[in-house]
């Protein structure tokens, strides 16, 4: 480190949070400095780590998380006291919530001021405690690396998700004569228990219909490739939630039932339904709520995750092997031999395959100038490559997609349906871009997500960000809509003008493409993917058929047609 004219030797607690971090193995921060936390943002400027400036600290939040939930390394932000470190809060929850690895340090008026109404004063150790697995404020300089080290620890371990710690100004500016902690290995855990495991397998091989359930975690680098060996092992049925995308391999399809999550109508959904033992692999239900799929109280359930279930009415597992996930599901298909599929099993995955070919061929917008959901899926997987990432927002875009486009990557695919946070794409898409930047990111949004977090498309540029952020324009908050005229007959409050996205992109430093027909579409996704850095394109879509995504379950022995 070179030391500034006026700096002095001693070491702050400033620099030892930064050596911590840089011992951790932390490249980037994102966040906004202010007064209350400059000192920090100071010392990041003489470290190894490079400093990003967001346009929102929500944003810088959902930045690191995205960082995180790619790399299993906690990302990291950092920002100001007061309304700085208020506005985290919906970037924290959604990384607790969909288990994303995520440190923000916050900053906070002098310690002798914490109780006072004085500028900028907030108990934000005790507002970000619900939404975060650690909440901590490093009172004294000693402390800082154990509590950061600590923090780091909870944000990674177990089910990963955010962890928080504020820095008092005074504190930051002290001698912190300690050691760096943040060098010390996490444990790894072993194996659910062999005795446990042996249940599991003997509740297995009693069963005739088994169907695999999996969950978030079981689309991690790792555990993805446990769960193809066991899958092809034992020739079981598989479904997924949204967020197991890419945990299944193109050659395991016809064994792969679909992805579920929000409404119970799809074919995933009567492999559920006719399945007398589930196989929740990495599953939160969070993801896709157990009441909607689980209408047997006594079917039994093997629960396979790092941490036991939260016990539910509709979700009490009869057997839990809590361990590393691909070591016990790798212990737990030596005990099991082939079980393959039954008829009627094998008649709902082959009507799933049926469906969606039929789907595709059918799909034609009902209005000129405007694509069908279906029409710019199909275009958009001509593009996606192995090597390309994909980064959803939330909205009824996102379930076209996710029940419609397939990946065959780990963490391909980052979509959210936890907290189902609006504005998530464009960040996740810079993250994306930061993690392999010779690879091209494709996010996704609603024009009414993309206005959530639309000022970080400066960040991207300013990055030189390798993307193509796609928004399916509507004028509406559509998933909401949809379900307020079903349940009412009508909509509320749903509406918003237009923007031309094109010109929009263009002031902040992008290339923009609006698109009204598929041979636009296709044009400008190729230009997308020849061109260095951020390049917007705005889609004129036609949601008409989106009614079609709420039909429901029809009779099992029936059709299984549920969605357009």
């Amino acid at each position: 480190m070179t030391k500034k004219p006026n700096q002095s030797s001693d070491q702050t607690a400033a620099d030892l949070i930064v050596r911590n971090l840089e011992a951790h193995g932390v490249k980037h921060v994102f966040g906004i400095p202010g007064a209350k936390i400059d000192r920090l943002f100071e010392a990041l400027e003489d470290s190894s780590i490079q400093t990003i400036a967001a346009r929102h600290e929500q944003n810088a939040v959902f930045i690191a998380g995205g960082l995180g939930r790619i790399t299993g390394k906690a990302g990291v932000a950092i920002v100001t006291s007061g309304p700085g470190v208020s506005n985290l809060t919906t970037g924290l929850a959604t990384a607790t919530s969909e288990g994303d690895p995520v440190l923000a340090i916050g900053g906070a008026v002098g310690r002798a001021d914490l109780v006072k109404l004085t500028h900028q004063s907030m108990d934000t150790v005790s507002m970000l405690r619900p939404v975060t697995k650690y909440s901590a404020e490093i009172c004294a300089p000693e402390a800082t690396s154990e509590i950061i080290t600590n923090a780091l620890r909870a944000a990674e371990s177990g089910r990963p998700g955010a962890a928080f710690v504020s820095t008092p100004m005074d504190v930051l500016l002290q001698t912190a004569d300690k050691e760096v902690l943040a060098t010390r290995k996490a444990p790894k855990m072993g194996p659910a228990p062999e005795d446990v495991i042996s249940e599991a397998a003997n509740e297995i091989k009693k069963a005739k219909k088994p169907v695999i359930l999996l969950g978030m975690l079981a689309s991690t680098p790792e555990n993805a490739q446990a769960v193809r060996e066991f899958v092809k092992h034992t020739g079981c049925a598989v479904v997924g939630s949204f967020q197991a995308a890419g945990a299944i391999s193109r050659d395991l399809l016809p064994q792969f039932g679909g992805r579920i999550g929000l409404f119970r109508n799809q074919h995933g959904d009567h492999l559920l339904n006719e399945a007398d033992l589930v196989i929740a692999i990495g599953y939160n239900p969070i993801e896709y709520d157990p009441v909607l799929w689980n209408h047997k109280a006594d079917r039994p359930i093997i629960n396979i995750d790092v941490v036991p279930a939260l016990i539910d009415n509709a979700y009490a597992p009869h057997c839990e092997l809590i361990g590393d996930i691909a070591l016990t599901t790798r212990q737990l298909f030596k005990k099991v031999g082939k079980i393959g599929l039954t008829s009627d099993l094998q008649q709902i995955l082959e009507s799933y395959r049926a469906d969606q070919s039929r789907d595709f061929a059918k799909a034609k917008s009902h209005h000129k100038n405007m694509l069908h959901p279906l029409e710019i899926v199909r275009t958009l997987e001509q593009f996606v490559a192995q090597d390309v990432t994909l980064c959803f927002d939330m909205g009824s875009f996102h379930i076209w997609l996710a029940r419609y486009l397939h990946a065959f990557r780990a963490r391909q695919i980052l979509i959210s349906n936890g907290q189902q946070t609006m504005g998530v794409g464009l960040p996740w898409g810079i993250a994306a871009s930061l993690v392999n930047p010779a690879q091209k990111v494709i996010s996704v949004s609603g024009d009414g997500g993309f206005m959530m977090s639309s000022m970080e498309l400066e960040t991207a540029v300013r990055l030189k960000s390798n993307l193509i952020h796609l928004i399916w324009v509507d004028h509406h908050y559509d998933m909401v809509k949809i379900q307020e005229e079903k349940k009412y007959g009508r909509d509320a409050a749903v509406s918003f003008g237009d923007i031309d996205f094109a010109l929009y992109a263009q002031s902040c430093g992008a290339k923009g493409i609006n698109v009204t027909s598929v041979d636009q579409l296709k044009a400008a996704l190729k230009v997308g993917m020849e061109t260095e850095g951020p390049v917007v394109i705005a889609i004129a879509v036609d949601y008409t058929d989106n009614k079609l995504l709420m039909e429901p379950l029809p009779v099992l022995g029936g059709s299984t047609k549920a969605s357009a």
